[in-house]
């Protein structure tokens, strides 16, 4: 999809599913400010360029690896993040871009 692109509903669905499950918008809302919420733990590699470890991810929420990870994936899906490999670790940022679209889209939508 474009850049430009306008978001589909049914990707708007999907977006909205993703969000409704506190602990998926939780981790959206660290992941906005990750040296603030993910501070305390050594990263790996830059947080704001390539993102937060799933470990840390994990740590702070608190929840299992399977759950987490299952978490990430809905996310992803949704293109609200994208994932970064950086050896054995997997790292998530935020889509800024795909999230600025998506607001536009709930302006004109809802």
């Amino acid at each position: 999809m474009a850049a430009t692109a306008e978001l589909e509903p049914d990707e708007l669905i999907e977006v909205f599913k993703a969000l409704g499950n506190p602990a998926r918008l939780q981790i959206m809302q660290w992941l906005k400010d990750p040296e603030a919420h993910f501070g305390a733990y050594e990263p790996i590699a830059d947080r704001r360029t390539v993102g937060v470890c799933v470990t840390h991810i994990q740590a702070k929420a608190g929840l299992a690896q399977s759950t987490v990870s299952s978490y990430m994936s809905t996310l992803e899906r949704a293109g609200l993040v994208r994932p970064t490999r950086i050896g054995k670790w997997t790292h998530y940022r935020r889509d800024e871009e795909r999230l600025t679209r998506l607001a536009r889209a709930i302006g004109t939508t809802v």
